[in-house]
């Protein structure tokens, strides 16, 4: 019988390059470029590293898919959890708005690290991805807001993703894909507490994914079935995730609306919940000309969704749970114009940032909180030192599909975060960033980072 879940997996299992529009292409590599350089970030991260540390041990010491931060290889399952790990710590890998889902970091690593193994063309991996794209941010967008108040979307969600694009290159038919989105969402997992304490978890959940959903779709392809009503089945994942879940968002505008080429790219290197609010402050400060010691107090107008994600982080001690914490995003970017890898890593702990922290406050805005998941709107009131009271408004931060970065940024920030971790030469970097923007001509998908 055909049901939404169905037609989502004919869907993944039948898509070509060939399918898919030039500019939905050329988003594709651009967010693959992106996520390179999150993953090159992650060199020498403390829990990039212990995760790396276990898949080496468990794993073998060589194979045809390459671990980004070491450079070395292993299998594509253990390569894809690594990377995925890596991907995720910098908070500057990408974003789709109305799912609320971190697409990149579950889908190219386990697509690449497969894609190494089986010999696919620069094609077939580019089809593979987007593949993964729409059907995360679909099975994101059926889950609704209800399920982003628990569980951390890309963990559970990015299982789905991770599955579609994996089962896409090993050319699963249809009821195949479906058995495999069966054994993915069983498996889907993450949990937002880790935020109360600046536990590591984050990084596991992008790992986990990553590595369930390939499992999933290998198991499929060699006869493993799965759920048939994974979503929206009695005892599914809406069932036991979600209470305004949706069914049809899964299948919605397939094939017509490319959910892919509407993701967004992170321009500070923090929570995206914290983006639009920091660059409506950033507009008040350069319109009016302040500076951080003329601003007396602000308040954030702000979506429900940030406040359940942002709120339990009061007192941050540690530069990744400073990334979550609205008051310290205003603070640098008040002091520095930007939140980036370096402001974060150098001045988190100020006085200066600290007692400016202290001066923000969340409020929930009707407004904002309407539009929010498809549009992510910032809002502030700024109460400056001699009594004025002055208003931003952002309705696309830098970096949405309206207000995007181009190659040059891309390009640019992709440099930063190599240089910042040491995960890469500037010359190497430039090389390798260079081949990506042409991922589409590579005959078969080789190492991403020359040795």
């Amino acid at each position: 019988m055909t049901h939404p879940g169905s037609e989502l997996a004919a869907f993944a299992a039948g898509l070509r390059f060939e399918h898919i529009p030039a500019a939905v292409v050329r988003k594709t590599e651009d967010l693959l470029v992106d996520w390179f350089a999150s993953a090159v970030a992650g060199h020498g991260s403390r829990p990039v590293e212990t995760i790396a540390k276990f898949a080496r041990a468990m794993g073998p010491q060589d194979g045809p898919s390459e671990v980004i931060t070491s450079r070395k290889r292993t299998s594509p399952y253990f390569a894809a959890m690594s990377n995925a790990a890596a991907s995720h710590v910098a908070e500057q890998d990408d974003l789709h708005n109305s799912s609320v889902l971190h697409p990149a970091t579950v889908v190219f690593p386990p697509a690449v690290a497969v894609a190494q193994a089986i010999g696919a063309s620069g094609k077939e991996l580019v089809a593979a991805s987007v593949a993964g794209y729409e059907v995360g941010i679909r099975v994101g967008e059926f889950l609704g807001r209800s399920h982003y108040k628990v569980f951390h979307t890309t963990g559970t969600v990015g299982t789905l993703a991770a599955a579609a694009a994996v089962g896409n290159l090993l050319g699963l038919d249809a009821q195949q894909m479906r058995h495999a989105f069966g054994s993915a969402g069983t498996q889907a997992a993450g949990l937002w507490e880790f935020l109360r304490t600046a536990a590591d978890s984050k990084q596991l959940h992008t790992a986990h994914a990553a590595g369930a959903g390939l499992m999933a779709a290998y198991l499929a392809k060699d006869g493993f079935t799965g759920a048939d009503r994974i979503f929206d089945g009695p005892q599914g994942m809406a069932a036991g995730m979600s209470s305004d879940s949706d069914p049809s968002r899964l299948a919605e505008g397939l094939g017509s609306r490319w959910a892919t080429a509407e993701t967004s790219f992170k321009y500070h290197a923090s929570c995206r919940h914290t983006h639009p609010a920091a660059d409506a402050l950033a507009q008040v400060m350069r319109e009016r000309q302040l500076k951080p010691q003329d601003i007396a107090k602000v308040v954030t107008h702000v979506h429900q969704g940030a406040i359940d994600v942002l709120g339990p982080v009061v007192d941050p001690q540690t530069v990744h749970q400073s990334k979550f914490s609205m008051g310290t995003v205003l603070a640098l970017v008040a002091a520095h114009g930007h939140a980036g890898l370096p402001e974060f890593e150098h001045h988190f702990r100020d006085d200066s940032v600290v007692q400016f922290c202290r001066r923000v406050e969340m409020v929930l805005d009707a407004e904002v909180d309407a539009a929010y998941p498809r549009r992510w709107v910032g809002k502030v009131t700024v109460t400056t030192t001699d009594g004025r009271t002055l208003h931003g408004r952002m309705d696309e931060p830098k970096g949405d599909p309206g207000n995007t970065l181009s190659r040059d940024e891309i390009s640019a920030k992709a440099l930063q975060l190599a240089a910042f971790s040491g995960g890469a030469t500037e010359a190497g970097m430039r090389s390798a960033v260079q081949r990506l923007w042409n991922v589409a001509q590579w005959q078969r998908v080789g190492m991403l980072l020359a040795a």
